[in-house]
């Protein structure tokens, strides 16, 4: 194996576990790079007294100084900059620069934690005479973070930095089949002084997502992966008197009107359906051309053939997620779709075994076809059309996920009619990826989010934290009155 045997993480150090192994292979090879263990509850149990034990000290910590840490971390995430992207392109298969960029996001998420004591400043008033009211915002104590394999370093991100700053200590589970860069992070986040036992790591399948759902001491998880698993822990974590936010799935529409600019229109709607390998909740899976768009169907499936397997195009996950993948198109060809760049097939010399699917276009599919409706995850784009604009917000509105929608035009009137009637919690004006920056949250609608509050940016902060209410009164000698 080229790495180490993966470990849990508890109180600072690796700890070994008795629990079966899953073999870890690398999508771009498809060979052994490492395995992890399939944890028991006992080993979640194991950590979870680790956090509960690092709670107080860190949880009574000045927040100004908690911030140092972080400042430090994103110092060595710079520093480890390519050493970070290597793991997250060994595990998962991104290109460099896509694992770059994950690496990136990491660092503007760390930088957007080190700004909460400017955030969570707390609210103070002389509510009557001699009779002071203050709220602070406190840590919930123990929470967890269950990451997906997409993402192998951003995610992570999404709640370790916020929920840590604001003085919670945390379990996270890394997907089975992406474990690698959760021990980097854990890493450097010891070397930046982050005290043992703030941060835990748990490895595992099914059995420690269940255990985390179940666990008494686990007072809020965070879960990012498919709509059908994110509502399977959505309903067992709040069953069990937990915060939950629980992202799932998507079907992001991208709608492209007449009048857009077709280079732009095309470079964009290329990218979002195959950054990644499509292997994204903001992928934009699904285009409704509105009209005559015959010439920009035309460009971007010219964009498409630039997008080559193990150049500028990644690997897909797993041997499984390519057969399904190309199964998709098959169906969606022998349903009556056109065919007009095929990704079936792909094979990258020197990586035969890797699990490659090259860009995929296919158009006059319709909503009835199985493409048009489930998250295919792959770089794959299915085109339908439309006459109006309200035909095609109308399939956006009709799907049950509710990630992102977009649309290409020139036209401001346009934009805003779609902005105000799309079913969707981050609209893109011609943008294929509409991903807020920091301090703007990242969440969906509908199936694609289950739970209040956003997992990043400002809405983060209600999550991870709770209200304290106090009122104060010193002065004996002020008249009393029914406020004071």
């Amino acid at each position: 194996m080229k790495y180490p045997a993966i470990r849990n993480y508890v109180a600072g150090q690796g700890v070994d576990s008795s629990a079966a192994t899953l073999d870890v292979m690398s999508p771009l090879s498809g060979q052994l790079i490492s395995t992890v263990p399939l944890s028991s509850a006992a080993a979640l149990d194991e950590a979870v007294q680790a956090a509960k034990v690092a709670f107080p000290s860190w949880s009574a910590m000045p927040i100004k100084e908690r911030v140092q840490i972080f400042y430090r971390y994103k110092t060595l995430l710079e520093r480890d900059m390519k050493a970070l992207a290597d793991l997250v392109r060994e595990e998962n298969g991104k290109t460099y620069d896509e694992a770059r960029a994950e690496v990136e996001k990491a660092i503007e998420l760390t930088e957007f934690a080190c700004s909460m004591p400017q955030l969570i400043q707390g609210e103070f008033l002389e509510v009557s005479k001699g009779v002071e009211a203050r709220a602070e915002r406190k840590p919930l104590g123990v929470v967890a973070s269950i990451a997906p394999f997409n993402f192998p370093n951003m995610v992570p991100h999404w709640t370790i930095p916020n929920a840590l700053v604001l003085g919670n200590t945390m379990i996270l589970k890394p997907s089975e089949q992406v474990p690698l860069s959760a021990v980097k992070i854990a890493e450097l986040l010891k070397e930046a002084g982050l005290p043992d036992g703030v941060l835990n790591i748990v490895n595992g399948d099914r059995e420690i997502v269940e255990a985390i759902c179940d666990h008494p001491a686990i007072q809020a998880v965070s879960f990012v992966g498919s709509t059908k698993i994110a509502k399977v822990v959505y309903i067992r974590a709040t069953s069990n008197l937990k915060r939950c936010v629980a992202l799932g799935g998507a079907k992001n529409h991208l709608m492209v009107l007449p009048d857009a600019h077709p280079e732009m229109t095309a470079s964009n709607v290329a990218a979002s359906m195959s950054g990644c390998a499509g292997q994204r909740c903001m992928a934009g899976s699904t285009m409704v051309g509105v009209g005559a768009v015959d010439g920009i169907v035309a460009k971007i499936v010219e964009e498409a053939r630039k997008i080559i397997p193990g150049q500028n195009l990644g690997s897909v996950i797993s041997k499984e997620a390519k057969a399904r993948i190309e199964q998709h198109i098959t169906e969606a060809e022998a349903a009556g779709a056109k065919v007009l760049l095929d990704g079936r097939n792909a094979v990258v010399p020197g990586h035969e075994e890797g699990y490659y699917v090259g860009a995929t276009v296919i158009d006059y599919v319709t909503p009835d076809m199985r493409i048009a409706q489930e998250e295919v995850f792959g770089p794959v784009l299915a085109i339908m059309r439309t006459n109006t604009l309200d035909e095609a917000l109308a399939i956006e509105n009709a799907n049950p996920y509710g990630n992102a929608a977009a649309v290409f035009t020139a036209s401001g009137s346009s934009a805003r009619y779609v902005m105000d009637h799309a079913n969707a919690g981050m609209i893109g004006i011609n943008i294929g990826v509409p991903v807020p920056r920091e301090p703007f949250s990242f969440g969906g609608w509908n199936e694609s989010k289950f739970g209040a509050c956003d997992i990043t940016g400002k809405s983060s902060i209600e999550f991870w934290t709770q209200l304290k209410k106090t009122t104060t009164k010193w002065n004996p000698e002020s008249r009393v009155n029914w406020m004071s």
